[in-house]
């Protein structure tokens, strides 16, 4: 094999390594949707960090004070659908919301 070859191969393994290595650093950053999982804030206080959609909807609920826990689970199943998120109600020590978990 000639030195060009041995060194456009080192270069390509080189270049696919770096590629390989950098691939799930980028793919952490991203949202992950329809998995289920929904975290619940207070403020900019997290309460429940990706939980089940239906366990979001019960403590946003209670947090709340509201009965309709089906509501706020349609609520929730629709932001781990879409990555956003949704205030629930406004309490003394801040809004309640349902985040998508990361």
């Amino acid at each position: 094999m000639s030195v060009l070859k041995k060194a456009t191969a080192a270069a390509a393994g080189s270049l696919f390594l770096m590629g390989a290595v950098a691939g799930p650093s980028q793919a952490a950053d991203n949202t992950t949707l329809n998995d289920g999982l929904v975290s619940v804030t207070v403020g900019d206080i997290t309460v429940k960090d990706a939980v089940d959609v239906n366990v979001a909807a019960s403590v946003a609920a209670t947090l709340c004070d509201v009965a309709d826990i089906g509501s706020i689970a349609v609520l929730g199943e629709a932001v781990d659908a879409t990555g956003s998120e949704e205030t629930v109600c406004d309490t003394a020590t801040g809004p309640v919301r349902i985040e998508n978990n990361k």
